[in-house]
């Protein structure tokens, strides 16, 4: 329950101000809301109104430089900063937590046993990774792209049904909403160079990958090995590197398809070993 003390304290169009000219002054959330903490301000008022503020001034910068509409996302349920989740038939770990952009590092998301079998499941139907062809609509070999995958259809085996729903309650996000999971299997070497997840709507063939199902807007990599060295998951705006460790996974959102949603991601090199990695990317609607 809020306190007195929060009770008694409103978000005021001053206090909003102040939180916009702080932040267009250069100074990091963290200083504002020490600032503000330091003033007296409950702990629980500040934060959501650093949260609010901030969030609507961003959207009315991203309107006013002609950027596309934010849309909604799928999220998880870790407002309360809590340690582990319920994906229903599992305990999953929360191992870090980025807020802007949205980025969350899950612990044993998949058992070691679900990660072998997708492995096996996957190894016979590998073949050299294509990536969406937006100036087309279709496919295409891609020089970034140096790893060889396959697609389950979704809800094709009774592994890949019970991995969709876990995801889907964990994200709050519809089964029928996802793609089908994709494995990917990079040898030595291999990479997958800086790239968006979402379709970019210049590109002429974009209307017709939207067609299926809305925008991707969000994407989940689960790693099912972990390689000697190398593999990780690369943010280079953020300068973060998730390491790759089996049964982990790192999942992030774009609410919208432009770079300021700061989602340039990447797969650095394998150096010793391999990786395998199972990629679920979600759509607005319904994918068909």
């Amino acid at each position: 329950m809020m306190g007195k003390q929060a009770a008694a304290q409103a978000i005021t169009p001053e206090l909003r101000r102040w939180i916009v000219e702080q932040a267009q002054a250069g100074h990091s959330a963290p200083v504002v809301l020490q600032s503000m903490l330091d003033a007296g301000w409950d702990e629980a008022v500040a934060t959501e109104a650093m949260e609010s503020t901030l969030r609507e001034h961003l959207e009315g910068v991203a309107r006013e430089q002609g950027l596309p509409p934010a849309v909604p996302v799928p999220d998880l349920a870790i407002d309360d900063s809590p340690t582990v989740l319920d994906a229903g038939d599992r305990a999953v770990s929360v191992l870090m937590a980025l807020a802007m952009p949205r980025v969350v590092v899950l612990g044993n998301l998949l058992s070691p046993e679900e990660c072998d079998a997708l492995i096996e499941a996957a190894r016979p139907r590998m073949a050299r990774s294509l990536t969406v062809a937006t100036r087309t609509g279709g496919e295409e070999v891609n020089d970034d792209r140096t790893s060889d995958g396959m697609f389950f259809q979704r809800g094709e085996t009774e592994l890949v049904q019970r991995i969709e729903a876990r995801i889907a309650r964990l994200l709050g996000w519809p089964v029928e909403n996802g793609e089908g999971l994709q494995v990917l299997h990079y040898r030595p070497g291999a990479e997958y160079k800086p790239h968006y997840d979402y379709f970019d709507p210049a590109e002429p063939g974009t209307p017709t990958i939207l067609k299926r199902g809305g925008q991707r807007v969000g994407t989940l990599v689960m790693y099912l090995n972990t390689p000697e060295k190398g593999g990780g998951t690369t943010f280079p705006d953020i300068h973060l590197e998730v390491a790759p460790q089996r049964g982990h996974a790192v999942f992030f959102s774009y609410e919208r398809p432009h770079p300021s949603t700061r989602t340039l991601h990447g797969g650095a090199p394998v150096i010793a070993g391999e990786k395998w990695i199972a990629t679920k990317w979600l759509r607005e609607r319904e994918f068909r």
